[in-house]
């Protein structure tokens, strides 16, 4: 019997996969909190957890609990009843995530697609897009800024 015949061993691979997409999952949760705890500093000086909630249309305890694990995970630091602030890591992540929204959304619009739509559909891609695409939406956007 083959490895691949071995139901335990495609068990495992199966659960591998799923593994994978629960932490990709976990990563675009991170990425969308620290992205916009940075904006609403940026906005109003402090991230607080009541504008989280509003902003994101989840309930508070549902915020607190995504702030837990950021803060576990070495995003942010937070005290109860206290603002959120992103940590080195947060701030890093955030901007990464900032900069692959504005390509992502650049190169769309460049290809015809409307404001409106490229903006929610970068929210979406975003979190999924390949470093190789993205350079490749780079030089496509760098090329297209040369060629009259």
């Amino acid at each position: 019997m083959t490895s691949a015949d071995d139901p335990d061993f495609a068990s495992a691979r199966r659960a591998e996969r799923f593994q994978r997409v629960r932490d990709a999952h976990q990563m675009e949760m991170a990425e969308d909190y620290v992205e916009l705890i940075a904006d609403l500093i940026d906005e109003r000086g402090e991230a607080r957890v009541v504008d989280l909630a509003q902003r994101l249309g989840v309930t508070k305890p549902t915020v607190n609990n995504a702030i837990q694990r950021l803060q576990r995970d070495g995003f942010v630091t937070s005290q109860p009843y206290r603002a959120i602030f992103l940590t080195d890591k947060g701030r890093a992540l955030a901007a990464a995530s900032r900069e692959r929204h504005r390509v992502v959304r650049e190169f769309l619009i460049a290809v015809g697609v409307e404001a409106e739509t490229a903006d929610a559909d970068a929210e979406g891609i975003e979190h999924h897009v390949s470093d190789a695409t993205l350079a490749a939406f780079r030089r496509y956007l760098d090329k297209s800024r040369r060629t009259p």
